[in-house]
């Protein structure tokens, strides 16, 4: 397999003492810069084996050691400088060499190194598989359909008869303008086991299944990881205990729900508790539900507006409420949205064949105030138009 070896140094005779030392083998390439070309030439460093001469240069080796983590890096001295080294080491160079190093020494090194470089070409091209087939991003492990690899993870965890436990984290509606793309994720990554898969089911919300542990130990692992990111995140827990995936996603969720909207309510009352107007907590109490209802709607509109497949969507916001419609050649469905007596919130489904003007399906979900917020409606209006969209696709097919 071929591999780049880049050599690295302001002093000239640093590269006629070292090439020597290198054996290539029959397809490697060897390259030769200044610290000043680097820059230009960040993309060709980044999947190579890099040769340092740190002497006279500390500053500029750290900085491109930090620049380029992960990338194997061999930094050569001609003295033993043991703080340079120390810093060298917690910066992520690889190995450390001085003039006092054997050529065998150095070709060991390398020989390490360029296996390592190896790997990471292999895990590239495996990697690229992946993304091109849409099943992770790009920039980091994280899995987008969600559902296939739940389904394949849950039979595999029924065989081995353990446990594990689904996660679903989500910021509140203010971290989520503070937190940067890949943010959320990189944290959480860099925070979990690796038989632990991440999975994407919205924009800055995930579905994290922990294995082999225990609803304690998931909530331990959570609370590291929670500490570690700079915005406010929550988290609902589901053991997997014989459940299959839309179970564990519902309770999951469900819980993540309960947790965001835990005090949702609580600027509506007085500090005894008490509501203290029932038509200014009315007011209120719409208010708030119309704050969730319209940028769910305005977003969704955004998203899916434009036809697919001849679909129109529409939107309306009611007094204590508001419906989403969809409408295709020969089906028609309705979200609607209602708030009777500020004691529950009524989601109705409603699916009509075009055609004939009849019903054809419908189910209602209920929830507490507490349990409604926007999160939560962005996933059943996602969930909603997905699948209307993939019956429309059905009728076309």
């Amino acid at each position: 397999m071929q591999s780049r070896i880049i050599l690295v140094s302001d002093d000239s005779d640093f590269f006629e003492y070292i090439a020597p030392k290198i054996r290539l083998r029959k397809n490697d390439e060897l390259y030769r810069f200044a610290f000043k070309d680097l820059p230009e030439k960040l993309d060709l460093i980044l999947s190579s084996l890099l040769i340092v001469n740190g002497e006279k240069t500390e500053t500029q080796t750290i900085e491109l050691l930090n620049l380029t983590a992960g990338v194997p890096t061999i930094v050569f001295n001609y003295n033993d400088d043991e703080n340079f080294r120390i810093k060298c080491y917690q910066a992520g160079c690889f190995s450390y060499l001085t003039i006092l190093s054997s050529e065998e020494e150095i070709q060991s090194r390398i020989a390490v190194c360029l296996d390592y470089l190896s790997k990471i070409h292999k895990n590239k091209k495996y990697r690229d598989v992946l993304v091109d087939n849409n099943l992770i991003t790009p920039n980091n492990e994280v899995y987008l359909n969600y559902t296939k690899i739940l389904d394949s993870e849950l039979e595999k965890i029924k065989e081995n008869a353990s446990s594990s436990v689904l996660v679903a984290i989500a910021p509140n509606e203010k971290s989520k303008f503070f937190l940067r793309a890949n943010q959320i994720e990189t944290f959480i990554l860099n925070n979990i086991r690796q038989n632990d898969i991440l999975m994407n089911f919205a924009p800055n919300k995930y579905f994290l299944l922990l294995n082999d542990i225990n609803i304690e130990g998931a909530k331990k692992i959570w609370e590291k990881i929670k500490d570690m990111i700079p915005e406010k995140m929550y988290a609902g827990f589901a053991v997997t205990d014989r459940k299959n995936r839309g179970q564990l996603v519902s309770e999951s969720l469900t819980k993540l729900h309960e947790e965001i909207n835990r005090d949702s309510i609580q600027n509506m009352v007085n500090t005894d508790g008490e509501v203290v107007n029932f038509k200014i907590f009315r007011k209120e109490f719409n208010k708030k539900i119309q704050q969730i209802i319209t940028p769910v709607f305005y977003h969704a509109g955004q998203k899916y507006g434009e036809k697919f497949l001849g679909v129109n969507m529409s939107t309306e916001i009611t007094k204590d409420g508001g419906i989403l419609y969809l409408r295709s050649r020969y089906r028609e469905a309705t979200l609607k949205i209602t708030t009777p007596g500020c004691t529950k919130i009524n989601i109705d489904f409603e699916y009509k064949d075009s055609t004939h003007n009849t019903v054809t399906d419908g189910k209602r979900i209920t929830f507490n105030p507490e349990e409604f917020e926007q999160g939560l409606l962005e996933d059943l209006v996602e969930q909603f138009i997905i699948e209307f969209k993939g019956e429309v696709t059905n009728d076309y097919t």
